[in-house]
This record gives structure tokens, sequence and C-alpha cells, in this order.
């Protein structure tokens, strides 16, 4: 994984983590400058993912490496349910459902990143 990807990532979903939670706060649901953030987020999730399946066809592989496939396959669609779920809920809990959303995939990345760590044994 690139170092310095994975912490610009984790540090725009925290900010699109938090401006949910200002929108909920002030009692409005999510809107297109969301779907932009959210895009944003997602394209640097996706390279992050490119990159790391080209260093995994070259044959670095983390210690625990099921649970690091299982990671790197399921990421990518965490930020669109959450997106998708807050469009069905029109209020301010889907503004909440989509900050969850963007807080989780933080915590993912920062795992992800924790497992390549160990790459070699």
């Amino acid at each position: 994984m690139v170092d310095g990807l994975a912490v610009a990532l984790i540090i725009a979903a925290l900010i699109v983590g938090v401006w949910c939670g200002i929108t909920a706060l002030r009692n409005k649901p999510t809107g297109d400058p969301h779907l932009y953030g959210i895009a944003v987020v997602e394209v640097l999730l996706l390279v992050q993912v490119a990159i790391v399946i080209v260093q995994l066809a070259h044959g670095d592989r983390p210690a625990e490496f099921a649970t690091f496939l299982a990671y790197l396959i399921l990421v990518p669609f965490v930020l669109p349910i959450g997106f998708l779920l807050s469009l069905i809920e029109r209020t301010r809990w889907g503004s909440v459902i989509l900050g969850i959303a963007a807080l989780t995939l933080a915590v993912l990345v920062l795992r992800l990143q924790d497992l390549w760590g160990t790459v070699g044994g």
C-alpha cells in the first residue's frame, strides 16, 4: 500500500464523516455536494485498491492474507451503500448514516494499512 495515499484517504474520509455529522446537526439530509465528496474519497480508495492489486500480483503478501483480501474486496462498497441508504432516508438520519459509513471507511483503511504492515510475515 502507498502510505501517503492511505493517510490522504483516511483524512478525506474523516472530513466527509465530520461534514455529514455537521449536516445532521443542522437537521438536513444529504445532497449532491455530499455525493461529490464521497466520489473523491471513492476515487482515492479505488486508486489505492488498484495499487494493492498490482503489488499482490508482484508477490507481496501480508501475513494474514485471507483477512486482508476480505477487507480489500469489501471496502470499496462501504461508501456507495452508505450513500444509497442516505438517499432512502431523506431526513437528518440519512446524513448520520453516510457519516458513519465515512468514519467506518477510515477505520477499515487504517486496518488494511495495519495488515499490510505485516508483509512478508
